[in-house]
Parts: C-alpha cells; sequence; structure tokens
C-alpha cells in the first residue's frame, strides 16, 4: 500500500483519457499521482501553491500508511535540514518559498522505492527508499532532487503550461465535431490528433523538468557535501528495482527521461564535483537506521521472525562492525515487536558491546533499549534510559511516554509544555500532553492539547468540534481550568474557524 491523494495511491500512473478537453490533466507527475484541479490553469501564486500542497498533506495524514517514529524522523530531517541550507547557499530557495512553504517530511511504511514532492514544500518518503539504501548520500540525493522540483515551481510551471495547450485542445474539439458532421472517422481521426499533441507537448514538458531536477539537485546535494556519486548508484537501484516492468521502448511516450540518459549525465557530472572526505563510507548511523527502517516496514510475523533469526548468522558474529551493528538492531528490535522480551534484552545488551566507541552508535542502542523496556512494562528503566530533558526529540517523546504511563505525567506534562510551544506543529507531542493532563486529571488543558494535534495535521474541522468541547467544558465546570487557558482556547477556536473557512472557500 502506497500514500493515496484522493482515494488514488501517490505513485499510479495517470489513466488514459478519452476526452480531449481533459489531455492537459496527464501534466500532472505520475511519480506523485494525480493532484487536485489547479484552478483556470493560469500561474499559480505562491499562497495558491501552499494551498495545494496543505490539502494534499492533509490525506497523506489520514492514510493508514502515514507512520510517526520520532527516530527515523530524526534521521530524515537531519538530511532534509543540510539540503535546505544548501538550497539557500546556492539561492535555490528564495526567502519567500524558505517564509512561506511548511518544508515537512511525511513518512510512509510502504516498502515500495518511492520519494515525492508535493506543493508548498511538502515530502514524501517511504520507508521502501531507506531499505535499499546503503548510505546517507543516496538518500540526499534523491531528497535534493525531490527538494528541486519544489524551488523551482515545476507546479507553478506546469500550471502554466497547461493554459497554454488549452487553445490547442479546444480547436481540435472544434475541428474534430466540424468533421464527424460529415465523416465520423475522421472527425475521431482530428480529436485523437489533437489531443496527441497536447499530451505529447505535456510529456516534454515533464522530461525537461526532470532533467531540471537532477541538475539542481546534484548542486544542491554536493553544496550540501554529500557524496556526488550517489546520484549515480540511486539511479542504478531506481533501474534495477523498474527492470521487470520497464523494457526501456517508447522513450518518447515518457514522463522522465531514461534512467540510462540520466545515470550518463549523472556519471558525467559527479567526474567534476569535489569528491567529500570520507564519501562513500557506509555510516554505523545510517545501518542502524536501514535496519529500524526494515523492521518498521515488514510488520508480519513471518517477517520478524526472519529478521530475528538474523542474529544467529555470521554478520551478527564479527566482521564488518556496521554490518554486525546492524544484524543486531534488526534481530533485537524484531524480537520486541514479537513480544519476547528476554530475547530482545539479550540482543540490545550484545549491540552495545558492538557499538562501543561510537558514540552515534551507542545512543541508538540507548534508545532502543529504552524502547524495548517500555514495550514491556518496565516504564521505571525506560524513563532512566530515554532523558526527558534532553533537547532531542526522541529521547524527550520516548521519555514523557515512558512518564505518563509511569504515574508521573506531571514531569511529563512539564516537558512537552515547553517542547510544544517551540514546536507547535509537532502532532505527537500536542498527543501526549493532552494524555498527560487527561492522567492528571484536568480535562480543559487535555481537550485542548487533542485539538491542537488536530490543527497540527491540517484536520481543521476535528480540531474545532475538540475546541468546542473544551469551551463546553470551561462553561459548565468553571472551576475545571483558569480563565487564562479558557480565553486562549475561545482565541484558537476562531483561528482555526478562519482556517476552516479558507479550506471551504478551497473546495
Amino acid at each position: 500500500m502506497s500514500f493515496r491523494i484522493a482515494g488514488r495511491r501517490a505513485g499510479d500512473l495517470p489513466r488514459v483519457l478519452t476526452c480531449a478537453a481533459m489531455g492537459a490533466l496527464l501534466l500532472a507527475s505520475p511519480a506523485r499521482g494525480q493532484l487536485p484541479t489547479l484552478g483556470d490553469g493560469s500561474d499559480m501564486s505562491v499562497a495558491a501553491e501552499k494551498k495545494l500542497g496543505e490539502k494534499i498533506a492533509r490525506e497523506l495524514y489520514r492514510d493508514p500508511d502515514y507512520i510517526e517514529d520520532p527516530v527515523l524522523d530524526e534521521y530524515i530531517l537531519g538530511i532534509w535540514t543540510r539540503l535546505l541550507d544548501a538550497a539557500r547557499t546556492r539561492g535555490d530557495l528564495t526567502s519567500e518559498l524558505d517564509t512561506n512553504f511548511a518544508w515537512q517530511v511525511v513518512l510512509g511504511k510502504d516498502r515500495v522505492i518511492n520519494a515525492f514532492a508535493l506543493p508548498g514544500g511538502w515530502m514524501g518518503v517511504q520507508l521502501g527508499l531507506v531499505n535499499v539504501t546503503i548510505s546517507s548520500d543516496e538518500i540526499a540525493a534523491v531528497l535534493a532532487h525531490e527538494l528541486s522540483h519544489v524551488t523551482q515551481r515545476h507546479i507553478a510551471r506546469l500550471s502554466a503550461q497547461q493554459s497554454k495547450q488549452l487553445p490547442v485542445l479546444i480547436a481540435a474539439m472544434i475541428l474534430g465535431a466540424i468533421a464527424m458532421s460529415k465523416n465520423p472517422e475522421a472527425g475521431n481521426a482530428v480529436l485523437a490528433g489533437g489531443q496527441a499533441a497536447a499530451i505529447q507537448t505535456g510529456l516534454n514538458f515533464s522530461r525537461d523538468m526532470e532533467r531540471e531536477a537532477d541538475r539542481v539537485g546534484f548542486g544542491v546535494m554536493t553544496q550540501a557535501g554529500y557524496d556526488p556519486q550517489a546520484f549515480v548508484t540511486m539511479f542504478e537501484k531506481l533501474q534495477q528495482a523498474s527492470r521487470l516492468s520497464d523494457n526501456g521502448n517508447f522513450p518518447y511516450l515518457r514522463t522522465h527521461p531514461m534512467t540510462t540518459e540520466r545515470i550518463a549525465e549523472a556519471q558525467s557530472r559527479q567526474q567534476l564535483a569535489a569528491r567529500p572526505a570520507g564519501a562513500g563510507a557506509s555510516s554505523m548511523l545510517h545501518t542502524i537506521m536501514v535496519a529500524r527502517s526494515r523492521v518498521l516496514s515488514n510488520p508480519g510475523v513471518d517477517g520478524l521472525r526472519a529478521y530475528a533469526s538474523e542474529a544467529d548468522g555470521p554478520q551478527a558474529a564479527g566482521g564488518d562492525r556496521a554490518r554486525q551493528v546492524g544484524t543486531l538492531y534488526t534481530a533485537a528490535f524484531a524480537q520486541a515487536k514479537l513480544r519476547d522480551f528476554p530475547a530482545a534484552q539479550r540482543l540490545v545488551a550484545r549491540l552495545g558491546a558492538a557499538a562501543a566507541g561510537d558514540a552515534v552508535a551507542v545512543r541508538q542502542s540507548r534508545l532502543l533499549d529504552a524502547e524495548i523496556a517500555f514495550l514491556a512494562g518496565d516504564m521505571a528503566r525506560a524513563s532512566s534510559l530515554a532523558d526527558i530533558a534532553a533537547t532531542t526529540r526522541p529521547e524527550m517523546i520516548l521519555g514523557a511516554q515512558a512518564r505518563i504511563q509511569g504515574g508521573k505525567p506531571k514531569e511529563a506534562a512539564q516537558r512537552l509544555q515547553t517542547w510544544v510551544a517551540l514546536n507547535p506543529r509537532d502532532s505527537l507531542a500536542w498527543q501526549l500532553l493532552g494524555a498527560a493532563y487527561h492522567a492528571q486529571g484536568d480535562t480543559l488543558r487535555a481537550i485542548r492539547a487533542e485539538a491542537e494535534a488536530q490543527v497540527a495535521h491540517l484536520d481543521y474541522q476535528a480540531a474545532i468540534d475538540r475546541f468546542k468541547a473544551a469551551q463546553d467544558v470551561s462553561r459548565k465546570a468553571p472551576g475545571a481550568g483558569d480563565h487564562i487557558e479558557a480565553s486562549i482556547i475561545d482565541t484558537r477556536t476562531r483561528q482555526v474557524q478562519s482556517l476552516l473557512r479558507e479550506q471551504a472557500v478551497e473546495r
């Protein structure tokens, strides 16, 4: 299962359209699915593109494949942030886009090798993409390409191109209608020819944009200090993944350039680019992230058992240290998902020993140890291992979860309050804050936190429902919360109602 937009998978190819007037819709990039209607076909403003991106992002958050994992989120965000900084340095990311767009990454747990850019600075990444990479450089290559689709305003430019094609389509329809009155077959031929001309123009435009995203993305990733060779290796992996369904025929009917062509161009570019020191080395951190991604994207019992059995194989015994750490992490995490906590704890102890000396890997081992303790119900150990006062999100989130479950919700609420004040779009933190308030019997603040979690996911109607419920609590039980909190709820209700009205206008 992949991300779906408006009932369709984000990776679906557009279907053949029989009406010539609908030909321009084929301009939507098939790698990111059919997008909602782009208005009247005129140039799209930054504000309009932002709203379009939010509309699609709301659907992504509702998709059952959406996954919230603080550990993987932190890792992908670290790569994403470096690329954004590089795009700013190069001048690709203008101050207007930087200020107005979201620049957020949404993870999906599908094993398909896919990432896609959306209007308004949103990025979708499937765990299948993480699974096949051998370094952060390869992830950076894909994200840089998709980032460049956004910074180069490709959605807006496609909209403009669509408006240019409309006269061709209308003319074809009129000529076809005239011809049909005399010869139906000739009329159909005129209609098909007009549609084909418009579609071919759109395909050529899309291929040019893919080439531009390759070129600009290559510059962004090298500016960020990633290995340029990763652009080549990722194209080779994409070619291998599609070899069963793509025989290379009909390159003129493609929205993307031929993969072989893109590999050749990337190879010529990387020969001229400076190779960063240590590039290409398989980092222990990346190996751990791939291990975690593999387990999360394959949660079936048989798959978890297979991963758990890897601890008895030669890769876990010695040899390449990074591979050993990755194997032990996979096995320990899989055993925890299978709820065999004694086995998981034994494996995480081996993991800690194998990771000794590498501070980053030791941290991930400690986090996994805390997660296993939490899943096993040992909240005291989970709390001691996960530092709730940490400035890093995974420790803070896990520490808050352990303290809420361990009967210390006040400690969790205090830390979470500070966190959401600085990170108001962190839906998971708001949800946990709501749970912490509920555990303390603070119903008013709990409901408000639940509402803010919905706002963070752009579900304004659900947020208003929760805000109104909080207002009811405040009116029926004046002592349930202070006047300041009630005033905040009233203000936020009006603000979110305004956002909801904007959504209604969009429809």
